[in-house]
């Protein structure tokens, strides 16, 4: 999925999550992002409309809020692909895919984006480091908020057993 790129306002981001449970479990949790808010303080909301379009609202450490729209354009339970194309302050693409890694999985998100957020625009050059590192803190918060999510399902799992 190309996304236009300006070098001033255009990011590609890689992130690797290494967790304790099982890869279908994981997939189930990502597949479902009206739960998001539940567990990455981060993603303030999430409202879906039917099974392939919503909207979100996203807020790190930033003074600044980030709405999109999404669309999904791929979901392969087999594959472990989880793929959205969004819109508004946001323009392009986000993936999850997820696999085993031993007992655990390894859950890999890429995104890649233009920046349409005017005040973001404007504060292009010297804010870059910031916008970064905010992104950073926000995948560091999530990945950290899901494996709570999921050690809690795996004690309700346990405990139902």
């Amino acid at each position: 999925m190309p996304v236009p790129r300006c070098r001033l306002h255009h990011y590609r981001f890689r992130d690797v999550w290494l967790l304790d449970a099982p890869p279908a479990h994981v997939y189930a949790v990502l597949e479902r992002p009206e739960t998001y808010p539940r567990w990455w303080p981060q993603v303030r909301a999430v409202e879906t409309r039917d099974g392939s379009h919503g909207a979100a609202r996203f807020r790190s450490v930033l003074p600044y809020e980030l709405h999109v729209t999404a669309r999904e354009t791929r979901r392969d339970p087999v594959a472990g692909v989880l793929e959205v194309a969004m819109r508004g302050d946001l323009d392009g693409w986000a993936r999850w895919t997820v696999g085993a890694l031993g007992r655990g999985t390894r859950a890999v998100f890429e995104q890649e984006v233009v920046v349409r957020k005017p005040s973001m625009r404007r504060l292009a050059v010297p804010g870059r480091p910031l916008f970064r590192a905010n992104h950073a803190l926000m995948m560091r918060a999530g990945r950290r908020g899901l494996t709570s999510w999921l050690a809690g399902d795996a004690a309700g799992r346990e405990g139902a057993e």
